[in-house]
Protein backbone atom coordinates (compact mmCIF):
# COMPACT_ATOMS: atom_id res chain seq x y z
CA UNK A 1 0.00 0.00 0.00
CA UNK A 2 0.96 3.48 -0.95
CA UNK A 3 2.46 5.75 2.30
CA UNK A 4 1.12 8.55 0.38
CA UNK A 5 -2.53 7.66 0.08
CA UNK A 6 -3.49 11.54 -1.22
CA UNK A 7 -0.60 11.66 -4.12
CA UNK A 8 -2.00 7.89 -5.17
CA UNK A 9 -5.66 8.75 -5.41
CA UNK A 10 -4.42 12.14 -7.64
CA UNK A 11 -2.63 10.38 -9.84
CA UNK A 12 -4.72 7.66 -10.41
CA UNK A 13 -8.02 10.32 -11.28
CA UNK A 14 -5.25 12.47 -13.59
CA UNK A 15 -4.79 9.10 -15.63
CA UNK A 16 -8.77 8.31 -15.13
CA UNK A 17 -9.08 11.77 -16.84
CA UNK A 18 -6.47 11.85 -19.84
CA UNK A 19 -7.32 8.72 -20.64
CA UNK A 20 -11.46 10.08 -21.47
CA UNK A 21 -12.47 11.35 -25.05
CA UNK A 22 -14.89 13.91 -22.91
CA UNK A 23 -14.78 15.41 -19.46
CA UNK A 24 -16.90 13.13 -17.18
CA UNK A 25 -19.30 13.36 -14.16
CA UNK A 26 -18.29 12.53 -10.37
CA UNK A 27 -19.92 9.09 -9.82
CA UNK A 28 -18.18 7.81 -13.07
CA UNK A 29 -14.90 9.29 -11.78
CA UNK A 30 -15.47 7.55 -8.02
CA UNK A 31 -16.45 4.64 -9.28
CA UNK A 32 -13.41 3.95 -12.07
CA UNK A 33 -10.91 5.57 -9.13
CA UNK A 34 -11.99 3.35 -6.66
CA UNK A 35 -12.99 6.02 -4.55
CA UNK A 36 -15.81 6.86 -1.81
CA UNK A 37 -17.96 9.37 -3.45
CA UNK A 38 -17.03 12.34 -0.85
CA UNK A 39 -13.14 11.65 -1.33
CA UNK A 40 -13.77 12.35 -4.96
CA UNK A 41 -15.47 14.88 -4.41
CA UNK A 42 -12.98 16.67 -1.87
CA UNK A 43 -10.21 15.37 -3.96
CA UNK A 44 -11.33 17.42 -7.33
CA UNK A 45 -12.12 20.61 -5.25
CA UNK A 46 -8.46 20.71 -4.51
CA UNK A 47 -7.42 19.99 -8.32
CA UNK A 48 -9.90 22.20 -9.53
CA UNK A 49 -8.46 24.73 -6.94
CA UNK A 50 -4.83 24.39 -8.32
CA UNK A 51 -6.32 24.50 -11.92
CA UNK A 52 -5.42 20.38 -12.93
CA UNK A 53 -9.41 19.63 -13.20
CA UNK A 54 -11.78 22.10 -14.85
CA UNK A 55 -15.35 21.76 -13.20
CA UNK A 56 -18.29 21.90 -15.83
CA UNK A 57 -21.27 22.93 -13.28
CA UNK A 58 -23.80 23.24 -15.77
CA UNK A 59 -23.14 19.67 -16.88
CA UNK A 60 -22.20 18.31 -13.53
CA UNK A 61 -18.95 16.88 -15.50
CA UNK A 62 -14.92 17.13 -14.67
CA UNK A 63 -11.61 17.28 -17.44
CA UNK A 64 -8.68 18.37 -17.09
CA UNK A 65 -7.50 22.10 -16.64
CA UNK A 66 -4.88 24.04 -18.06
CA UNK A 67 -2.26 22.85 -15.43
CA UNK A 68 -2.42 19.20 -16.53
CA UNK A 69 -1.59 20.86 -20.11
CA UNK A 70 1.09 22.84 -19.01
CA UNK A 71 2.75 19.32 -17.24
CA UNK A 72 2.04 17.66 -20.52
CA UNK A 73 3.25 20.58 -22.66
CA UNK A 74 6.76 20.16 -20.19
CA UNK A 75 7.25 17.02 -21.34
CA UNK A 76 7.20 17.46 -25.06
CA UNK A 77 10.11 20.81 -24.48
CA UNK A 78 12.36 18.01 -22.46
CA UNK A 79 12.01 15.40 -25.36
CA UNK A 80 12.46 12.81 -23.32
CA UNK A 81 12.04 9.60 -25.99
CA UNK A 82 14.55 11.43 -27.98
CA UNK A 83 16.92 11.59 -24.84
CA UNK A 84 16.16 7.84 -23.98
CA UNK A 85 16.47 6.52 -27.33
CA UNK A 86 19.52 8.43 -28.97
CA UNK A 87 22.23 5.64 -26.90
CA UNK A 88 19.71 2.75 -27.43
CA UNK A 89 19.75 3.21 -31.03
CA UNK A 90 23.43 4.18 -31.38
CA UNK A 91 23.89 0.35 -29.52
CA UNK A 92 22.12 -0.77 -32.21
CA UNK A 93 23.80 0.89 -34.99
CA UNK A 94 26.74 -0.91 -33.54
CA UNK A 95 25.75 -4.30 -32.94
CA UNK A 96 24.18 -4.45 -36.48
CA UNK A 97 26.01 -2.05 -38.42
CA UNK A 98 23.23 -0.61 -40.12
CA UNK A 99 21.29 2.98 -40.09
CA UNK A 100 18.91 3.00 -37.50
CA UNK A 101 15.82 5.13 -36.60
CA UNK A 102 12.76 6.65 -34.24
CA UNK A 103 9.30 7.62 -35.79
CA UNK A 104 6.03 8.21 -34.36
CA UNK A 105 2.95 7.82 -35.72
CA UNK A 106 1.32 11.60 -36.69
CA UNK A 107 -2.25 10.71 -38.57
CA UNK A 108 -1.58 8.29 -41.12
CA UNK A 109 2.43 9.95 -41.30
CA UNK A 110 5.17 8.74 -39.56
CA UNK A 111 7.60 11.47 -38.64
CA UNK A 112 11.15 10.82 -38.07
CA UNK A 113 12.53 12.04 -34.50
CA UNK A 114 15.88 10.26 -34.10
CA UNK A 115 18.46 9.13 -36.94
CA UNK A 116 21.50 6.90 -36.32
CA UNK A 117 23.72 6.63 -39.48
CA UNK A 118 25.95 3.61 -39.51
CA UNK A 119 29.65 4.76 -40.47
CA UNK A 120 29.57 4.65 -44.33
CA UNK A 121 26.44 3.81 -44.93
CA UNK A 122 24.40 6.11 -47.74
CA UNK A 123 21.75 8.51 -46.52
CA UNK A 124 18.21 7.65 -45.99
CA UNK A 125 15.08 9.54 -46.74
CA UNK A 126 14.63 8.92 -43.26
CA UNK A 127 15.87 12.22 -41.94
CA UNK A 128 14.82 14.06 -38.68
CA UNK A 129 11.92 15.57 -39.42
CA UNK A 130 10.55 13.50 -42.68
CA UNK A 131 7.08 12.37 -43.18
CA UNK A 132 6.76 8.83 -44.78
CA UNK A 133 2.78 7.01 -45.35
CA UNK A 134 2.72 4.80 -41.86
CA UNK A 135 1.52 1.66 -43.98
CA UNK A 136 4.42 1.29 -46.35
CA UNK A 137 7.43 1.95 -43.61
CA UNK A 138 8.41 -0.80 -41.39
CA UNK A 139 8.02 2.12 -38.01
CA UNK A 140 4.92 2.68 -39.34
CA UNK A 141 3.78 -1.03 -39.52
CA UNK A 142 4.50 -1.65 -36.17
CA UNK A 143 2.98 1.50 -34.72
CA UNK A 144 -0.39 0.58 -36.62
CA UNK A 145 -0.35 -3.22 -35.33
CA UNK A 146 -0.05 -1.89 -32.21
CA UNK A 147 -2.95 -0.16 -32.51
CA UNK A 148 -6.96 -0.91 -31.11
CA UNK A 149 -8.45 -2.27 -34.52
CA UNK A 150 -10.57 0.22 -34.48
CA UNK A 151 -8.26 3.17 -34.51
CA UNK A 152 -6.64 1.60 -37.48
CA UNK A 153 -9.91 1.35 -39.34
CA UNK A 154 -10.76 4.83 -38.68
CA UNK A 155 -7.34 5.98 -40.18
CA UNK A 156 -7.76 4.02 -43.27
CA UNK A 157 -11.94 3.85 -43.72
CA UNK A 158 -11.38 3.06 -47.95
CA UNK A 159 -9.03 2.91 -50.47
CA UNK A 160 -8.66 6.53 -50.90
CA UNK A 161 -6.57 6.78 -47.47
CA UNK A 162 -3.81 4.62 -49.26
CA UNK A 163 -1.04 6.66 -51.17
CA UNK A 164 1.38 4.81 -53.42
CA UNK A 165 5.29 5.06 -53.63
CA UNK A 166 7.19 2.79 -55.52
CA UNK A 167 4.00 0.11 -56.46
CA UNK A 168 4.22 -2.12 -53.67
CA UNK A 169 2.42 -1.87 -50.13
CA UNK A 170 -1.30 -2.64 -49.20
CA UNK A 171 -3.73 -0.45 -50.74
CA UNK A 172 -7.15 -1.43 -48.95
CA UNK A 173 -7.96 -1.53 -46.00
CA UNK A 174 -8.42 -5.58 -46.28
CA UNK A 175 -4.90 -5.80 -47.34
CA UNK A 176 -3.88 -3.61 -44.41
CA UNK A 177 -5.58 -5.71 -41.93
CA UNK A 178 -3.83 -8.84 -42.87
CA UNK A 179 -0.17 -7.39 -43.11
CA UNK A 180 -0.84 -5.80 -39.77
CA UNK A 181 -2.04 -9.63 -38.50
CA UNK A 182 1.12 -11.41 -39.84
CA UNK A 183 2.94 -8.07 -38.04
CA UNK A 184 1.56 -9.10 -34.52
CA UNK A 185 1.92 -12.80 -35.02
CA UNK A 186 5.88 -12.26 -36.17
CA UNK A 187 6.60 -9.49 -33.41
CA UNK A 188 7.70 -7.16 -35.81
CA UNK A 189 7.03 -4.89 -39.08
CA UNK A 190 9.17 -5.80 -42.26
CA UNK A 191 9.39 -3.89 -45.76
CA UNK A 192 11.02 -4.01 -49.09
CA UNK A 193 11.46 -1.62 -51.39
CA UNK A 194 8.19 -0.22 -50.39
CA UNK A 195 9.57 3.30 -49.54
CA UNK A 196 13.28 2.80 -51.52
CA UNK A 197 14.07 0.21 -54.38
CA UNK A 198 17.06 -1.73 -53.15
CA UNK A 199 16.72 -0.95 -49.18
CA UNK A 200 14.24 -2.60 -46.65
CA UNK A 201 13.55 -2.03 -43.43
CA UNK A 202 12.76 -4.05 -40.06
CA UNK A 203 10.81 -2.36 -36.88
CA UNK A 204 9.41 -2.92 -33.18
CA UNK A 205 7.08 -1.09 -31.50
CA UNK A 206 7.46 1.15 -28.00
CA UNK A 207 4.83 0.77 -26.09
CA UNK A 208 4.45 3.41 -22.95
CA UNK A 209 2.62 2.61 -19.65
CA UNK A 210 -0.72 2.34 -20.88
CA UNK A 211 0.27 -0.03 -23.26
CA UNK A 212 -0.20 2.72 -26.07
CA UNK A 213 2.57 2.56 -28.66
CA UNK A 214 5.02 5.45 -28.57
CA UNK A 215 7.09 4.87 -31.13
CA UNK A 216 8.49 2.83 -33.92
CA UNK A 217 12.18 1.65 -33.85
CA UNK A 218 13.64 0.49 -36.87
CA UNK A 219 16.61 -0.73 -39.10
CA UNK A 220 17.35 -0.51 -43.12
CA UNK A 221 19.74 -2.16 -45.02
CA UNK A 222 20.22 -2.64 -48.35
CA UNK A 223 18.39 -6.45 -49.78
CA UNK A 224 21.09 -6.85 -51.19
CA UNK A 225 23.75 -6.96 -48.13
CA UNK A 226 25.58 -10.28 -48.13
CA UNK A 227 25.80 -12.08 -44.50
CA UNK A 228 22.87 -10.49 -43.43
CA UNK A 229 20.82 -12.60 -40.96
CA UNK A 230 17.32 -11.42 -40.64
CA UNK A 231 16.03 -13.46 -37.50
CA UNK A 232 18.87 -12.49 -35.88
CA UNK A 233 18.80 -8.22 -37.51
CA UNK A 234 14.53 -8.60 -36.19
CA UNK A 235 16.07 -9.80 -32.86
CA UNK A 236 18.48 -6.66 -32.14
CA UNK A 237 15.71 -4.42 -33.18
CA UNK A 238 12.92 -6.14 -30.75
CA UNK A 239 15.43 -5.96 -27.98
CA UNK A 240 16.30 -2.15 -27.90
CA UNK A 241 12.44 -1.50 -28.62
CA UNK A 242 11.74 -3.65 -25.48
CA UNK A 243 14.42 -1.79 -23.32
CA UNK A 244 12.68 1.60 -24.58
CA UNK A 245 9.31 0.46 -23.38
CA UNK A 246 10.71 -0.22 -20.28
CA UNK A 247 12.34 2.48 -19.46
CA UNK A 248 9.04 4.24 -20.47
CA UNK A 249 7.35 2.36 -18.06
CA UNK A 250 5.36 -0.06 -20.52
CA UNK A 251 5.31 -3.51 -20.50
CA UNK A 252 5.66 -5.65 -23.61
CA UNK A 253 3.09 -7.65 -22.66
CA UNK A 254 0.35 -4.99 -23.50
CA UNK A 255 0.43 -5.43 -27.26
CA UNK A 256 -3.06 -5.34 -28.28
Amino acid sequence: MSQVPAATRTLRVLRFLASQPDPVPLERIARACDLPRSTAYHLLGVMVAEGFVAHLPEEHRYGLGVAAFEVGSGYTRQEPLQRISRRALAQLVDRTGHSAHLAVLHGRDVLYVVEERAPGRPPLVTDVGVRLPAHLTASGRALLAALPAAQVRALYPHADAFVDRTGRGPRTPSALRTLLTETRQRGHATEDGEVTDGLASVAAAVLDHTGHPAAGVAVTYPVDEQQLDPARLAADVRRTAQLLTSRLGGRTGDRP
